[in-house]
């Protein structure tokens, strides 16, 4: 008798939003947490990619791929609502990551003109939307 080979065509993604959701809200807290603890942190971060070709080419790349990932990995057309969330935050990463290579001068001022006099509020933001990201992805499991 026919050993069955099982389909492995297609990986099942149904719990993908879930994760995507989950890594990004855990990377939003410690992001956050290391910028309370030490602040000034995103804006000297910020200062050294404006001052960088290298490292806004390697920042773009990065940031290309791993909204590229999310982007596919995160189907649009679903009815699951954070799987459609989770893919346009994918493609906004993407779409950033060619603004950083095109306008990586006026992108980084714009940003640093921001950053100086609210990096606590950032830091609060960017807690707080980890938390909604958790919140939203751990009932999925």
């Amino acid at each position: 008798m026919p050993e069955t080979v099982p389909n492995l065509s297609f990986a099942d993604l149904s719990l993908a939003p879930a994760w995507t959701a989950l890594f990004l809200g855990v990377f939003a807290i410690a992001a956050g947490i290391g910028e309370l603890r030490r602040a000034g942190h995103w804006e000297k971060m910020l200062a050294e990619i404006s001052a960088s070709p290298a490292l806004q080419m390697i920042t773009a790349l990065i940031q290309l791929f791993l909204g590229a990932v999310i982007y596919l990995a995160d189907p649009w057309a679903s009815p699951d609502w954070l799987s459609s969330a989770m893919s346009v935050l994918g493609g906004l990463m993407c779409l950033e990551a060619l603004v950083i290579l095109s306008f990586s001068d006026v992108f980084t001022a714009f940003w640093l003109r921001r950053f100086g006099p609210y990096a606590r509020l950032w830091s609060w933001g960017s807690l707080l939307f980890g938390v909604a990201l958790i919140a939203v992805a751990l009932p999925r499991f």
